[in-house]
């Protein structure tokens, strides 16, 4: 199955004027597959502002607000789930109870990237966070049958653009998806001492390797105390991923 900003293409490049051979040799499909899209079964073509995907315009852009797309990509790698078997793609992202201003963060975050409209289903224990829209899966190419961790996760190249400016946000999404701040208890000779810690814990190595790039992108010292399980501790270290990242709450 192609996915729909190649459709959007193909659609666009024909309402130019380009003929079915023309536009499926420029696009590397089959002739039949083009004809398809826009003979058999045609659509308008979506040109210019009329296109809230960013990445289905004739000429591909960046998200209009880079900041909540990186926040945004960051809690799908986390806690999120991409469902395409649907007759429309659904986002959802599993946000717990016990922090209800990040239910509305990520309520914001889709709304900001691409949703016109955000539902929140009441799970045991968590809210679904999710929105239905045949884009999605433009914008979230690491997308795909079973676990994460079962499978790679590499950015694209426009997303690693984004992310590199945007740093601090994307390791915003991934710390309130999948990590803690919380104090750590130390004893040195009988006296007991108190100083704050950020952990992040992912069973993929892909999101591990891609939260210590973001970290490195900002100076940020970490280590890994297992596996799957990154440390920020340095006092410098927890005062700079405060600025970025902060509490849940």
């Amino acid at each position: 199955m192609h996915p729909p900003e190649m459709r959007a293409r193909a659609r666009a490049l024909r309402a130019r004027g380009h003929n079915i051979r023309s536009v499926a040799r420029s696009l590397s499909l089959p002739y039949t597959t083009v004809w398809h899209w826009c003979v058999d079964r045609p659509e308008p073509a979506m040109l210019g502002s009329a296109v809230r995907c960013f990445r289905c315009r004739p000429d591909p852009e960046n998200p209009p607000d880079p900041a909540a797309y990186a926040y945004l990509l960051g809690l799908y790698l986390g806690d999120g789930h991409l469902v395409t078997t649907d007759r429309v793609p659904v986002l959802r992202v599993y946000c717990a109870d016990a922090w209800p201003h990040l239910i509305d963060l990520c309520d914001e975050a889709m709304r900001s990237v691409l949703a016109n409209k955000v539902q929140r289903i009441q799970k045991r224990g968590c809210v679904a966070v999710q929105s239905t829209a045949r884009h999605w899966p433009c914008l979230f190419p690491q997308h795909g049958p079973g676990k994460k961790h079962q499978r790679p996760i590499v950015l694209a190249d426009w997303q690693r653009e984004i992310l590199t400016a945007n740093a601090g946000h994307f390791l915003r999404g991934l710390f309130h998806s999948d990590g803690t701040r919380f104090a750590n208890r130390v004893t040195v000779r009988g006296k007991q001492y108190v100083y704050p810690r950020y952990m992040f814990s992912n069973r993929s190595a892909d999101i591990m390797a891609l939260c210590q790039w973001a970290l490195d992108l900002l100076g940020i010292a970490w280590r890994m105390n297992s596996r799957w399980s990154l440390s920020v501790a340095r006092r410098e270290a927890v005062a700079a991923l405060d600025r970025h990242v902060g509490p849940k709450t």
